[in-house]
C-alpha cells in the first residue's frame, strides 16, 4: 500500500461500478480516507471489504437536500 494520499480524504460519486469503484480502490491503497457513493447503495457493499480506508453511502449527487445532507 502506497502513502501518496496519506491524510487526504477524498468522496467518490459513482463508486458502485467502473472507473468509480476502481478509483475509490486505487485512493484507498494510496492512503486516503474515501467516502464511496452510489445510488445504488447495493453496489457499494463489498468495497468495505476491499480497503478498510473506505466508508460507503448512497447518494443521489443530483439531489442538493442529499448532497446538505451527506
Amino acid at each position: 500500500m502506497g502513502e501518496r494520499l496519506k491524510g487526504k480524504v477524498a468522496l467518490v460519486t459513482s463508486a458502485g461500478q467502473g472507473i468509480g469503484r476502481a478509483t475509490a480502490i486505487a485512493m484507498a491503497r494510496e492512503g486516503a480516507k474515501v467516502w464511496a457513493t452510489d445510488l445504488k447503495a447495493d453496489l457499494l457493499e463489498s468495497l468495505p471489504a476491499e480497503n478498510s480506508n473506505i466508508s460507503v453511502f448512497a447518494l443521489d449527487v443530483m439531489s442538493p437536500a442529499a448532497i446538505v445532507a451527506a
